[in-house]
């Protein structure tokens, strides 16, 4: 994958004198390798989290493709500074290697000396490929990622996960996981070519198959959260050439004014207000009556109830988008949902998470005004049209809350399989309703030519079974050739319920909404805690009944 990405990077800097050529490569090679088909969004793909380095290494030959297109065409093109910098890798012969007995066991960590162990059973055992998670710490900041997916070239390593974040170390600037399929003596000799740097705070590793899978770590408070905000940098205005606000210097400003917002949002702060400007409730006012002429015909009972209560009480009208506290005061009266504001497109495991505690991540910013009905990414029209009637539904909010729950710990593999369910349900559902076939899913009830195509004659209509659902390819640049008909939301859930009790998580979880803790089932005690919460509910149940058949006096 890597060498692909290089041979990418070196072909941009050779056609210097065609940036957008350049960059079409460069997006091509990268995004092809790693699974991300150029110019899509899907889940599916989230799940296998896109890398940072793509909008660190190619930032440079956008601008310079932007200000060519667009701003300034007479400036002239300079070579990225930053790419021509191979010297600063440390230095490794291309076919270097270094025995097992030449490898000093002082300071090896645990995870290291069980790996210098395999490998010194045999030869074979030595060269067998390893998949491994290496935690750096960078100093320098992210100018330093290039050194890293230099040296997993070198070693003949392919990269698999890639994720950054802030670090909280001090003199730290960013803490990097990166998964690496390698062979045993090549990672061991990474860990400590890359220890020898001095831009890296320290280098840590982790073999997959010596990490405990019986406590995988994911948020188990609402406030954990704010932990749970990654983005994916596909289909952004800033990296795209394909989006339509990419030459719109404006637009641009507009989108990191509002998501350095999101950014800044905690647990237990109110949501921020956004003054929205003339031009972006031009653009909410045309989805809006689109999407209210459409929906009477084709959209289920569920949704069409909702829309209307939500003009009944003035927050859908016409002149005005929605602010999200509005919105989510609503969901919390309703269904006990609440939001919470998101910069952009969320990895498929931090935004599935949020749903195991009623929360929905919503983005706040508008689609560009040039593309009113339709948006290559999530934006706040999509969230308040497509996701929002029904997160009020309790029926719907109870189905998006189990797809949470179930996500919570689940393998990358399972992760993919719910999201493919989440797709074809949340996103792009059907249902049955008196024999007619409606629509209950986000991506139909905001982009109204889908809608009229997904129920046509013209695409495949297939009974929803989770177990098939979960691995049927799509992909989201054209309409869909295969739709899912739901019984009733019912009938989903329950099947849905019991796929779920197949998949592998040696453990099972429930959301206490008093806390709003997610608790692992993992003890007697918590077994008997729940015990008893159940028996008084049945309890009150069996009392309720009693007295509606008692007769009146």
């Amino acid at each position: 994958m890597h060498s692909k990405f290089m041979k990418a990077l070196d072909l941009a800097i050779e056609l210097r004198n065609s940036p957008q050529k350049a960059m079409q490569c460069l997006l091509e090679e990268f995004c092809y390798a790693n699974g991300y088909p150029s110019r899509r969004r899907s889940l599916v793909d989230d799940a296998r989290f896109e890398t940072i380095v793509v909008k660190q290494t190619k930032q440079t030959v956008l601008d310079e493709a932007r200000t060519k297109a667009n701003e300034d065409p007479n400036m002239e093109d300079a070579v990225p500074e930053q790419q021509l910098q191979a010297d600063e890798v440390p230095q490794m012969e291309e076919n270097q290697a270094t025995s097992q007995d030449e490898i000093d066991d002082a300071g090896l960590t645990e995870e290291e000396v069980v790996l210098q162990n395999a490998a010194s059973e045999s030869p074979e055992a030595e060269k067998q490929v390893v998949r491994a998670a290496v935690v750096v710490h960078l100093r320098d900041g992210m100018g330093s990622l290039g050194r890293i997916l230099k040296a997993v070239e070198t070693y003949h390593g392919t990269v698999v996960h890639l994720e950054s974040r802030q670090s909280r170390s001090e003199g730290v600037q960013f803490d990097v996981l990166i998964k690496v399929d390698m062979a045993r003596s090549n990672l061991l000799q990474l860990i400590r070519s890359l220890r020898q740097t001095a831009s890296f705070g320290s280098v840590s590793l982790l073999a997959e198959n010596n990490v405990s899978v019986k406590a995988p770590w994911f948020p188990s408070h609402a406030s954990e959260l704010d932990n749970c905000n990654h983005l994916m940098t596909k289909y952004e205005p800033d990296l795209d050439m394909n989006h339509p606000g990419f030459a719109d210097q404006v637009y641009r400003a507009r989108r990191k004014e509002i998501a350095e917002i999101a950014f800044a949002y905690k647990y237990g702060d109110p949501i921020p207000h956004i003054n929205y400007t003339e031009t972006e409730n031009k653009t909410w006012s045309a989805v809006f009556n689109r999407v209210k002429e459409l929906m009477t015909k084709h959209a289920c009972s569920e949704y069409v109830a909702v829309f209307k209560k939500l003009e009944d009480e003035k927050i859908f009208v016409k002149e005005r988008l929605p602010q999200l506290q509005e919105m989510s005061d609503f969901l919390r009266k309703n269904t006990g949902f609440t939001l919470r504001p998101a910069a952009g497109l969320l990895t498929a495991r931090d935004f599935l998470a949020s749903l195991a505690f009623r929360i929905f991540q919503s983005t706040q910013y508008v689609r560009h005004i040039n593309s009113p009905y339709h948006t290559p990414e999530p934006d706040c029209i999509h969230e308040l049209l497509g996701h929002m009637p029904l997160l009020a539904d309790p029926s719907f909010a109870q189905f998006s809350q189990e797809i949470g729950l179930a996500s919570l710990g689940a393998s990358d593999e399972e992760i993919e399989k719910l999201s493919t369910v989440y797709w074809f349900t949340v996103e792009f559902g059907l249902c049955k309703e008196n024999n007619e076939v409606k629509a209950y899913g986000a991506g139909l009830l905001s982009a109204y030519g889908e809608l009229l195509h997904a129920i046509s004659d013209k695409p495949e209509h297939r009974a929803f079974d989770p177990a098939s659902t979960a691995v049927q390819p799509y992909q989201d640049q054209e309409y869909q050739p295969i739709y899912y008909v739901a019984e009733s939301f019912e009938d989903a859930k329950e099947k849905f319920r019991r796929w779920v009790s197949t998949m592998s998580r040696p453990f099972e979880v429930r959301f206490n909404p008093h806390t709003e803790r997610v608790e692992v089932l993992d003890s007697v005690e918590k077994l008997d805690t729940l015990v008893s919460q159940l028996n008084t509910e049945i309890l009150h149940l069996t009392n309720a009944i009693a007295k509606l058949r008692q007769p009146f006096c």
